[in-house]
């Protein structure tokens, strides 16, 4: 079985737990989360960076250091990972969804207007599959409603927008080291922002609420959001890497467009020509009328052939959590085109050229 995701764990991130344990620092103090933190902040064009135990939590702590709460309105593209959604309910606000946009997948900043109200407190950009949303169209509308932004760049650590890096691009950013990510320490996730005043709230809340200059004393109520110094470890010899494992990825990504160029009925992400996406999975579209099979039904055979793949995200607005009924339902075309239509195949630094190869003679093959 080939699988979708496997882990880049070749450099130094076995001798580095290594050292971790042998210090005895292994839960939430080391000498690898200050590294780690003073390492991945600069990597994303950022002032500070914060080390928190997975991406979720990131979203998490950026609308409790944001004030977030019941009433508030957040605007988020249907079409991301549920985690998105559910950090803006976490806080007892509403999501509100807007449609992506052809050219990105991303969150359509012409769609944003129109779908704010004296609810809405701000956006979630979030980069899709590694590709960055229109951060400066986002900001600017943001600007002119008085809102934030923060961008969820769980999928796109590297990525640039406009010659500069995803992370440093709106009020609060996040990012995921989950083990399928580009870069990972299994379980993991990161805050990066700029405002020093935000840094101390995001830390402070992080920390259970507990006072900086105060032991023991807890003038607001916080959250462990904390990462253990072992999985910083890791992410420390990750990011010693960090541009090997982009090349390798890079190189699995150019190898498929090249061998499926002209497949009829596949399509492949777009690339704005002031993006540079970060190679996290290799996105696929398959239209079923001119390919001859659906997107589930070449999923289906590749399995029985030995190899995973994974579907797009389901559109968050058709959860049960988040489905709107009656007057209330909305309509998202591109997202539910692209949820229908799209797969991820396996992406990782050490999968063969054969494989590859493999795979898309398997995907021209069952083409009518």
């Amino acid at each position: 079985m080939i699988p979708v995701a496997i882990p880049d764990l070749g450099g130094n991130e076995e001798k580095y737990v290594l050292e971790a344990l042998s210090s005895t620092w292994i839960s939430s103090t080391g000498a690898f989360l200050d590294r780690f933190e003073q390492e991945f902040a600069p990597l994303c064009d950022s002032r500070f960076g914060l080390a928190v135990c997975n991406g979720t939590a990131a979203l998490h702590l950026a609308m409790l250091t944001l004030d977030v709460g019941p009433g508030d309105e957040v605007l988020v593209p249907s079409l991301t990972y549920v985690a998105t959604a559910n950090a803006v309910r976490y806080v007892g606000a509403t999501p509100v969804f807007v449609d992506v946009e052809p050219s990105t997948w991303c969150i359509d900043p012409s769609l944003i207007e129109s779908a704010i109200t004296p609810r809405t407190k701000g956006i979630i950009a979030v980069h899709l599959y590694g590709h960055p949303a229109d951060v400066d169209r986002i900001n600017q509308i943001a600007a002119a409603n008085d809102l934030w932004v923060v961008e969820d760049a769980a999928e796109a650590p590297l990525a640039e927008y406009k010659g500069r890096r995803v992370g440093s691009l709106s009020s609060i950013a996040t990012f995921s080291f989950f083990g399928n990510k580009v870069l990972t320490s299994g379980e993991g996730g990161a805050v990066t922002l700029s405002d020093e005043t935000l840094l101390q709230k995001a830390r402070t809340i992080r920390g259970q609420g507990v006072d900086p200059h105060r032991r023991y004393y807890f003038p607001v109520i916080g959250h462990n959001f904390r990462l253990t110094n072992i999985a910083a470890a890791i992410l420390c010899a990750q990011i010693e890497r960090a541009e090997t494992i982009l090349a390798q990825r890079q190189a699995v990504f150019d190898r498929y467009e090249s061998l499926l160029a002209n497949a009829p009925g596949i399509g492949f992400q777009p690339v704005a020509a002031w993006a540079k996406r970060s190679p996290w999975l290799f996105c696929l579209t398959v239209d079923a009328d001119t390919y001859g099979h659906t997107r589930d039904e070449l999923a289906a055979h590749l399995l029985e052939n030995g190899v995973d793949t994974r579907p797009f995200f389901y559109p968050l607005h058709k959860l049960p959590p988040y489905e709107a009924k009656g007057a209330n339902k909305v309509d998202l075309p591109n997202t539910d085109l692209l949820a229908g239509s799209g797969m991820n195949l396996p992406t990782y630094a050490s999968l063969e050229p054969a494989q590859i190869e493999k795979i898309c003679t398997l995907i021209r093959d069952f083409s009518r």
